[in-house]
């Protein structure tokens, strides 16, 4: 082991030998690798750390000392929401109650630093610090020296601890990482604390790799100076020729997070900057974040059955055109489903119920009455599905939607085309399955199991307006700008629930999901879906007759072509991901390791804005992976 680390010092000490001078990236690297090895989990009951049951855990941060909030916050926030909590200048039992109430966990941040010769300020908040421990369940961290420990014995008494040396800069990024199990705890105590029994070689030590890491370059591998360039180059060149006002970036490399930046604004009015941690509209980038991990988990669980006919999930198909297509074929967009119904259209007086009958397009419609069974202007009991502020939609129009979907024709010829249909089913499918409410399923099973809290329907619900950005300014259907509900019309219909489109998230708790396929269903310390289900649908399904899908997952083109490819040329095989009509992307490669996440709002103020396809911004931000990657 001792040898392993020596070569690994000498590897990243080279360009110092050389140069006399070490890059940016080293020192980084280095103090990273240093505080792996030198921050120390101290106690650990029944487990506690790393924390797992993410989906169980209501987490509060309060710290003592110089800085009441900073990068272990910060990084703590990467994996779960933690709320900052301010002391009062009593603590009671009154408010420590209020807080039990509140929250499950509590981790006290203790800076234990002098400063400028004096006594560390923490000293100075024993009678606060000790009734939390004694009442509270607590993890403590402390950023010192653990001198701490001698003046407040009690500390002794936290359900965890761990401890990082004040003079690692990367000590406190570091150590939040280990709470979360995305870095491993490994250090050991150099020495014993005086005035505790804590001896040398003590510390707790387990594996990491549960959760994405936040990394210094060098441990992906990619060359930072080309990666970050060419990255800020490409996505403001589409913000200045007005492909999108905005966009979030997030590459990954064999589970190190090496880069996740924000750019511009949320619209062209440049009145609101982008942040990482905004939510985009994913558009169909749902198709394989909303339903398609529940069915790979039944899949995985004997419970779903892929060569099963339609009607054996939805009876009511039984002795249609589609009872019996498979739900391969379906998923792999191979069963001659038509593409997409504009349901919108079957609302309006004069238009036929049946939308296929006529024009497949959205074109504009004067004569905006609708039918009686459809829209109101305000909610009751049988109009309670929003839409917009004055559209409110019948209760049972989802029956509706359905018949529409049954009475489709099919294409003639077979063939891959491109196919929403089924997706408008599987939330009823998923729900009948597992006896569960189909977001509830969702949130249980993997969003909050992940900590990507962002990853859901309905975001106003939520989260503020302002935290999300707008699509398009809809002129045909709704007549407003779409702000927090979802642009897709069909996925409005269903009251902005549907796989086919819905989701809204940041780009770190999109990477989230997708690093969970990447990892062969393995996340946050458990198995979530059977490796062998993602192996199946992330595989092509029906390459012998060119069609390049999954199951519900894109595939590189087999015979790549430049003008219609969203996906870089240098993608392997095994590689897979979606696109999104809003201008989202994201895409995973095992071979390679690498991961990206692009989201843009290329649809504001309208959908005719098509210059994020005429740049190619998608496949050229994506070959820049490649091309950053160091040679061995």
């Amino acid at each position: 082991m001792q040898r392993v680390l020596l070569l690994a010092f000498l590897f990243l000490a080279l360009p110092l030998l050389l140069t006399g001078q070490p890059s940016e990236d080293l020192k980084a690297s280095l103090s990273f690798k240093r505080a792996e090895q030198a921050t120390t989990v101290l106690i650990n009951q029944d487990e506690l750390l790393p924390l797992k049951r993410l989906d169980t855990l209501r987490i509060a941060h309060i710290s003592f000392g110089q800085l009441q909030t900073g990068p272990f916050l910060e990084t703590l926030n990467k994996y779960a929401p933690v709320t900052h909590v301010n002391t009062p200048f009593d603590i009671t039992e009154e408010w420590l109650a209020e807080q039990r109430e509140k929250f499950n966990l509590f981790i006290l941040e203790l800076e234990d630093i002098p400063v400028a010769g004096q006594v560390p300020a923490v000293y100075n908040y024993q009678d606060f610090i000790k009734p939390l421990i004694e009442q509270l369940p607590t993890l403590v961290f402390i950023n010192g020296d653990g001198s701490v420990l001698q003046v407040m014995p009690f500390l002794r008494k936290a359900h965890g601890m761990l401890i990082t040396p004040s003079h690692e800069e990367m000590g406190t990024v570091v150590a939040a990482q280990i709470v979360f199990g995305a870095v491993g705890a490994q250090g050991k105590l150099r020495g014993g604390l005086r005035g505790t029994d804590l001896r040398t070689g003590d510390g707790y030590t387990y594996p990491g790799g549960e959760h994405l890491r936040y990394t210094p370059f060098d441990y992906a591998d990619l060359d930072q100076a080309l990666l970050e360039d060419s990255i800020a180059a490409i996505v403001e060149e589409g913000i200045a020729k007005g492909a999108y006002p905005g966009a979030q970036v997030l590459v990954a490399r064999h589970g190190n997070v090496v880069y996740h930046k924000a750019f511009g604004h949320h619209t062209f009015e440049n009145v609101k900057a982008v942040a990482t941690d905004d939510l985009y509209d994913l558009a169909s980038v749902t198709k394989i974040s909303s339903a398609l991990p529940a069915l790979m988990k039944l899949h995985g669980e004997g419970q779903f059955q892929l060569d099963a006919p339609l009607e054996k999930y939805m009876p009511e198909f039984k002795g249609s055109n589609k009872g019996d297509l498979t739900f391969r074929s379906m998923l792999a967009h191979n069963a001659r489903l038509r593409p997409w119904i504009p349901y919108w259209k079957g609302t309006l007086r004069g238009h036929s119920r049946y939308p296929w009958q006529k024009k497949w397009d959205n074109e504009r419609v004067n004569d905006r009455r609708f039918r009686w069974f459809t829209f109101k202007a305000d909610s009751s009991k049988r109009f309670p599905i929003y839409v917009t502020d004055n559209l409110w939609l019948h209760r049972k129009y989802k029956k509706r939607i359905y018949k529409a979907i049954k009475k489709s024709p099919l294409n003639e010829e077979p063939g891959y085309v491109y196919s929403g249909l089924l997706f408008y089913l599987l939330p009823e499918i998923v729900a009948d399955l597992t006896t569960t409410a189909y977001t509830e399923y969702l949130d249980q099973n993997f969003y909050h199991r992940l900590g990507a809290f962002s990853l859901g329907y309905r975001p106003l619900e939520e989260y503020p307006r302002e935290q999300i950005v707008p699509t398009e300014q809809d002129t045909f259907f709704r007549m407003q700008q779409l702000h927090g509900y979802v642009h897709d019309e069909g996925a409005a219909m269903m009251g902005g629930i549907s796989a086919n489109a819905g989701l809204f998230a940041n780009a770190r708790d999109l990477a989230k999901l997708m690093h969970l396929y990447m990892n062969n269903g393995r996340a946050a310390g458990e198995q979530l879906i059977d490796s062998a289900s993602v192996a199946e649908f992330t595989r092509c399904q029906y390459c012998d007759e060119g069609n390049r899908r999954g199951l519900g997952f894109d595939k590189p083109m087999i015979e790549y072509d430049s003008t219609r490819s969203y996906v870089a040329a240098s993608a392997s095989p095994s590689s897979f991901g979606h696109s999104g009509y809003t201008g989202t992307f994201t895409w995973a490669d095992p071979e390679s390791g690498l991961l990206l996440v692009f989201l843009s709002n290329r649809v504001y103020p309208t959908r005719e804005n098509r210059k994020l396809y005429e740049l190619n911004i998608r496949p050229r931000l994506h070959e820049v992976l490649y091309q950053a990657i160091l040679e061995d």
